[in-house]
């Protein structure tokens, strides 16, 4: 049996998504800034995926920028920003992505910013009277933080943040990619200038995303060398995966409660199970707490065990069963997760980060703890 379990790093593109494309990859092939019929016609696909990406989230479409991904539409919004509107704090956490971390630490290492790091608890918790102190005493910073963590699965309040960050003149961006398509983002409503997207996550192609840079808080291009995407990125669109992700997105909305009420289901009867199975068990982060954790991760943490120590995502292959002891991001790093160091994760204990997507099965959960108890047999 095969068993694909990692759709935290990337999830299999819905047919329908795929259907949509195909036109754009056989017949509508011009260059949508020619002026011709050929052009004209892809430009004219292109803005319909933006007025389509904009409804569903209720922002308008000039305020959405197609990229290559989530980690270049989180370097523009960073970089620009900081750039655009003369910050000189920049305000996060220790277990953000690298495609903010890395970013603000190379800006404070240039001399662009002061980077403050939020203190997080042992469950991943980011302390946010210190956030409120940190506005206080350095007003117009820059806050980001994450709606959801990618591999424990933490959820922020994007609405508690966005109002202390407005309350202090701050511009406040999040890392959204491990939420779009699985939660409901009313950005009109929502006080947040900047999030972002990377179509691969909700069923979409690889090399697709956007950013949302609300009006009022315009910024500077991050890739030059043309006038598209209205001037904010330069290059020749990514025609196909621009289409790719407004279908995706379009797929996610049109049944949302359902996807999460089925993918709930699932994590709901991992943790039962392999509660039962599996003495010793726990769960890093908020990740075991069902209603106050992104729905579609489970970072399980097993005792430690001599026969698996080091192997435990080796001996899952072996089985068929794919998963991630961390963010996939950093697979093939010699480090292991700085999300679980900032946690004091006991390092004796192996972690594997489960995560779930609308098609996968209860069978296919039932196979995975089954060989997890075979795993864990010796010791147990």
């Amino acid at each position: 049996m095969k068993v694909y379990l990692d759709n935290a790093a990337t999830t299999a593109m819905d047919d329908r998504v795929i259907e949509a494309m195909l036109p754009f990859m056989k017949n509508h092939y011009g260059n949508p800034s020619s002026v011709h019929s050929h052009g004209r016609e892809v430009r004219t696909a292109i803005e319909r995926s933006r007025k389509k990406v904009a409804e569903l989230l209720n922002a308008s479409p000039s305020e959405i920028f197609f990229t290559s991904g989530g980690t270049e539409a989180d370097n523009t919004a960073l970089v620009c920003g900081i750039e655009t509107h003369g910050i000189k704090h920049a305000i996060t956490s220790p277990i953000e992505h690298h495609a903010v971390l890395h970013t603000l630490e190379v800006c404070a290492q240039k001399g662009n910013i002061q980077l403050h790091l939020l203190d997080v608890n042992e469950k991943g918790e980011i302390d946010i009277s210190q956030l409120e102190e940190l506005l206080k005493t350095y007003p117009n910073a820059l806050v980001s933080l994450m709606q959801a963590n990618n591999e424990i699965g933490n959820l922020n309040d994007l609405n508690q943040i966005g109002q202390l960050a407005q309350a202090h003149g701050a511009f406040f961006h999040s890392d959204t990619v491990q939420t779009m398509g699985h939660y409901v983002h009313d950005l009109k409503s929502l006080p947040i200038d900047a999030l972002v997207a990377g179509g691969h996550k909700f069923h979409g192609p690889k090399g697709s995303g956007f950013l949302y840079v609300r009006k009022d808080k315009k910024i500077h291009p991050f890739i030059h060398g043309g006038a598209q995407e209205r001037n904010m990125r330069g290059g020749t669109e990514n025609v196909i995966g621009i289409i790719g992700i407004a279908k995706a997105l379009e797929i996610a909305y049109e049944d949302m409660s359902g996807h999460e009420a089925h993918i709930k289901a699932l994590k709901k009867h991992f943790i039962e199970s392999i509660k039962a199975s599996v003495p010793g068990v726990e769960f890093n982060g908020m990740s075991g707490d069902i209603d106050q954790s992104l729905y579609t991760v489970l970072n399980v943490s097993l005792p430690p065990s001599e026969a698996n120590a080091g192997m435990l995502l080796f001996n899952l292959d072996l089985a068929g069963i794919s998963a991630s002891g961390g963010s996939a991001c950093s697979s093939g790093a010699t480090v292991g997760s700085h999300v679980l160091r900032a946690l004091n994760h006991n390092p004796e204990r192996d972690s594997v980060r489960f995560s779930f997507s609308r098609f996968n099965t209860i069978e296919e959960i039932d196979y995975t703890v089954e060989k997890l108890k075979e795993l864990y047999a010796v010791e147990v």
